[in-house]
C-alpha cells in the first residue's frame, strides 16, 4: 500500500486586491499555513509524499519571501517528500522562476519540470505533465500512454488543466483526455486547476484548492488522502485544510416576510464569523420598508465577518404610493423618490442601472426614516 496527499492550487502570494483592510494579508497567510496543515495530515495518515498538482504560486513572479518561506516550511517537515508541478499560473515559460526555485529547493522537495518518470518509492512511479506555458494548446498528459514501467509498478499521473468541462479558464484544445488513466494504465491521475473537488472517475480526481479564494465553488477547502495497492481501486478520503469559509447564502423573501429574522437564520454562529466570507443573495419580492430593513440588518453584522456582502439584484422591490409618502409627500425629496422609482422600473435601462436606482431609493428611504421625528 502506498499513501500520499493530493493537493493543488495553493496560489501562494495571491494578492486579494478586491478586499480592503487587513483581510488580504490574513488570506495570504492562510494560504502559506496550508503547507503546515498538509504536513500534519501526512504525518497523521502515515503518508510519505505530498503531490502539488500545479499553481503552487499565484504568479510567475512570486515575491522572494513567498517562495523562500514556502520552501522553509516544507524543509521543516523533512520526512515528507513534496513534489511541485508547474501549473498555468507558474508555468515553465517563467524560466527565471524555475531556475531560482531549482537553486533554492530543499532536499525533500522535487520539482517535476520534465515529462519523465520520477520514482516516489520502491515500485511507485510518478508520471508528471508540467505546464509548458499558460496556454499549452495540447494535452500534455498524452506522453504517459507510451511510458513503460516494470510490472507491478504503481503508476501515478500528475497534471494541471481542463478535463471535460472542468476548467477554471482553459480552452477546448487543451482538454485532457477524460479516459487518460485508462489509456495510460494509471493507478491514479492527480489533477489540479479546478478549485472544487471533482471525481472524474474512480482513478481520476481534482482535489480542489486547500484554501478557497472565491464564491464560485461554495465548498470547504480540502486535500485528498489517496491509498493505492496493486490490485485494488484507490481509497480516497477528503481531509479538511481551510482556515476560511466562503459561502453564498440564498435568502428568498416574499412580501410580508420579516427580513432580519430570515437573515439571522442563515448566518453562521458568532465564533465562526471572523473567518467567514459570506455573500447573501436575496431574491423574491419585498416592500420598500422591508428592503431597507434588510440593508440595515446587513450593516449591523458586517463587523462580525471577515467579509459580508448583500446581492440584491434578484430582489424585486414593490413600491406603493404610501411607501413614497413615508419619504415625503411633496417637495424635492418626493421628486427624487419618484424619479428613482421610474428608473428602477424602466426595463429599457441596463439591469445595473436599475439596481443602482433601487439601491438609491432604499438608501433615501432609510435616511428619511432615521431623521423622522
Amino acid at each position: 500500500m502506498f499513501r500520499f496527499i493530493h493537493s493543488s492550487d495553493l496560489h501562494l502570494g495571491k494578492r486579494f486586491g478586491n478586499f480592503a483592510g487587513d483581510l488580504p494579508g490574513r488570506l495570504r497567510e492562510a494560504r502559506h499555513d496550508v503547507i503546515t496543515r498538509l504536513a500534519q495530515h501526512a504525518r497523521e495518515q502515515n503518508a510519505t509524499t505530498v503531490l502539488l498538482a500545479g499553481d503552487t504560486f499565484d504568479t510567475e513572479t512570486p515575491a522572494p519571501h513567498v517562495r523562500r518561506q514556502a520552501f522553509a516550511e516544507m524543509a521543516h517537515h523533512a520526512s515528507i517528500k513534496w513534489v511541485i508541478l508547474p501549473g498555468n499560473h507558474d508555468s515553465l515559460q517563467a524560466t527565471q522562476l524555475w531556475a531560482t526555485l531549482n537553486a533554492e529547493v530543499p532536499d525533500n522537495v522535487v520539482l517535476a519540470v520534465e515529462p519523465a518518470p520520477i520514482e516516489l518509492a520502491t515500485d511507485v512511479v510518478l508520471l508528471p505533465a508540467p505546464c509548458t506555458t499558460r496556454r499549452p494548446g495540447r494535452d500534455l498528459t498524452e506522453w504517459m500512454d507510451g511510458q513503460a514501467t516494470p510490472d507491478r509498478t504503481l503508476r501515478i499521473g500528475l497534471a494541471h488543466g481542463a478535463i471535460r468541462s472542468f476548467s477554471e479558464e482553459a480552452t477546448a484544445s487543451e482538454v485532457i483526455a477524460p479516459d487518460r488513466a485508462r489509456r495510460a494504465g494509471l493507478d491514479y491521475l492527480a489533477l489540479g486547476d479546478w478549485h472544487g473537488a471533482v471525481g472524474v472517475d474512480q482513478r481520476t480526481h481534482y482535489c480542489g484548492t486547500p484554501e478557497p479564494d472565491r464564491f464560485k465553488h461554495d465548498a470547504p477547502g480540502a486535500a485528498l488522502l489517496v491509498s493505492l495497492g496493486s490490485s485494488i481501486e484507490p481509497e480516497i478520503q477528503a481531509l479538511p485544510t481551510a482556515s476560511f469559509v466562503w459561502r453564498s447564502l440564498d435568502l428568498h423573501l416574499l412580501e410580508g416576510d420579516a427580513p432580519e429574522p430570515a437573515l439571522n437564520s442563515l448566518l453562521p454562529g458568532l465564533r465562526e464569523r471572523r473567518n467567514s466570507l459570506i455573500r447573501v443573495v436575496a431574491t423574491g419580492h419585498s416592500r420598500l420598508a422591508a428592503r431597507a430593513e434588510l440593508v440595515a440588518a446587513i450593516d449591523r453584522v458586517v463587523p462580525d465577518f471577515a467579509f459580508l456582502e448583500l446581492d440584491q439584484t434578484g430582489l424585486t422591490t414593490e413600491c406603493e404610493v404610501e411607501d413614497l409618502d413615508q419619504i415625503d409627500r411633496s417637495g424635492a425629496l418626493r421628486e427624487a423618490a419618484n424619479a428613482l422609482l421610474v428608473e428602477a422600473a424602466d426595463e429599457r435601462r441596463a439591469s445595473s442601472e436599475r439596481e443602482i436606482a433601487r439601491a438609491a431609493l432604499v438608501r433615501l428611504y432609510s435616511y428619511t426614516q432615521a431623521i423622522a421625528p
